[in-house]
């Protein structure tokens, strides 16, 4: 029997609703801002004060650093951090490595399962075009 706020299987949703989407494209277009301005090669920390300040002036809301708590049973056994939580409905986890790995996919597919959402964003800066670096985590991707 599931348990409030239980970690669950990704939410059974193939197809974000258009709202969603509406919400990727804005934040994608800061991301493309602040690569333009800031290219490729700097630390993540670096993209993510941008990203902040890139969200603010475009007034897209968000979380930074947002804490999502983990249940098992009814029971918190522990918690995230999310790079950012936008508007409440999507994970937005910021990278600046060579190549994305499967765990990185992993850990933005479970932070959705944390808040039930069917999208989440993988951004890597490390890009020559950031169009490279953007990845759309959904949620017909969670593994079994």
């Amino acid at each position: 029997m599931p348990y409030d706020n239980e970690l669950l299987p990704g939410p059974d949703l193939h197809e974000p609703p258009e709202e969603l989407d509406i919400l990727v494209r804005r934040v994608n277009g800061a991301a493309i801002e602040v690569h333009r301005r800031l290219g490729a090669g700097l630390p993540e920390s670096s993209y993510e004060n941008a990203m902040a300040i890139e969200m603010t002036e475009r007034g897209i809301p968000f979380e930074r650093q947002k804490r999502l708590e983990i249940f098992y049973k009814g029971v918190r056994v522990g918690y995230v951090k999310v790079d950012f939580l936008v508007d409440g409905k999507l994970i937005v986890e910021l990278k600046s490595v060579v190549e994305i790995m499967p765990p990185d996919r992993r850990q933005v597919k479970t932070y959705m399962r944390i808040i039930r959402q069917p999208l989440g964003l993988l951004l890597n800066f490390n890009v020559a075009l950031m169009r490279e670096g953007i990845h759309r985590i959904i949620a017909s991707d969670f593994d079994p």
